[in-house]
C-alpha cells in the first residue's frame, strides 16, 4: 500500500512537471511539484506556489485527481476500478482494504467501498 501511495505522488510529480501543467511563463522546480503532489495526496492542503495562478486548467485537474485518490484511499480508488472493469477482488485485496479503511470485519468490506464511491461521486 505504501508503494501504491509512493507510485501515485510520483506520477502526479511527473505529470505537474510537464509544461502543460503550469500557465504560459511559470516553471516549476521539481521540489515544487514533488510538495504538491504529496501535500495534495496526503490532502493537507498545503502550498508552495499560488495554486489559482500558478497552475493551468490541466495541472489543477491532476492536482483535483490526487486529492481524490488521497482522500478515498489507494485501494478504495483501485477497488474502484477492479469493480468497474468486473474483475474479482481476492482475499488479499480484502484484507488491505479492511486495513486501510480500518473496518473490523471482513465481510461487507466491498459493500462499504461501493457505498463509499457511491457517496462519493453523487454527493
Amino acid at each position: 500500500m505504501i508503494f501504491g501511495y509512493i507510485i501515485v505522488i510520483l506520477l502526479g510529480t511527473i505529470f505537474l512537471l510537464l509544461p502543460i501543467s503550469t500557465v504560459p511563463g511559470q516553471d516549476t522546480e521539481v521540489i515544487e511539484a514533488l510538495f504538491t503532489a504529496t501535500s495534495a495526496t496526503a490532502v493537507t492542503g498545503l502550498i508552495v506556489v499560488n495554486t489559482a495562478s500558478h497552475w493551468s486548467v490541466f495541472g489543477k485537474v491532476i492536482i483535483m485527481l490526487l486529492m481524490q485518490i488521497g482522500g478515498l484511499g489507494f485501494m478504495t480508488t483501485t477497488t474502484m476500478f477492479f469493480l468497474l472493469l468486473g474483475k474479482r477482488i481476492h482475499l488479499r485485496e480484502r484484507l488491505i482494504i479492511k486495513e486501510e479503511l480500518n473496518y473490523l470485519n471482513l465481510s461487507g468490506v466491498i459493500s462499504l467501498t461501493r457505498y463509499i464511491i457511491l457517496l462519493t461521486f453523487v454527493h
